[in-house]
């Protein structure tokens, strides 16, 4: 690991620096106070989108969804799950097909829903279709180990 890991702060997008050793957990935004991490997918728009892909150290893995898509409501309760188990390794976020049409066109989403892992802004694996937590806790490490 590098002596400092950059993590985009999930409320305000401000890029904080954590010197290894340090729990990353207990971090706070430099800026905003808020936790980095509180084991929650986080609401992205495109600017938070942005940030979080280019200027994480931490993986970061994109759930794109649709309001009127049933198994992206199902599998929300998934995601709060898999994040609590995932972070601080990686973190995720959660993409509105429908409120951010140019991402989506830009990525390539055909289907909803969609996972994406990022890391380093390069796109490591996806995935199309409704999981349990487990399941993308699974896919999430064999990528990560692949990559």
């Amino acid at each position: 690991m590098d002596a400092v890991q950059n993590v985009v702060c999930p409320h305000c997008a401000a890029t904080n620096r954590i010197a290894a050793g340090r729990d990353p957990l207990a971090g706070r935004c430099g800026a905003c106070k808020a936790p980095l991490f509180d084991g929650h997918p986080v609401d992205a728009g495109a600017e938070m989108y942005e940030r979080q892909v280019a200027r994480s150290d931490v993986p970061v893995l994109v759930d794109v969804w649709a309001p009127w898509c049933g198994p992206c409501r199902t599998m929300a309760p998934a995601l709060v799950e898999a994040s609590a188990r995932l972070e601080p390794k990686v973190r995720i976020i959660k993409l509105n097909s429908e409120a951010e049409p140019d991402i989506t066109r830009r990525i390539g989403i055909r289907a909803v829903p969609t996972m994406i892992l990022f890391r380093g802004g390069r796109e490591l694996g996806r995935v199309s279709g409704a999981m349990g937590a487990r399941q993308i806790v699974d896919w999430v490490g064999s990528q990560l180990r692949s990559a």
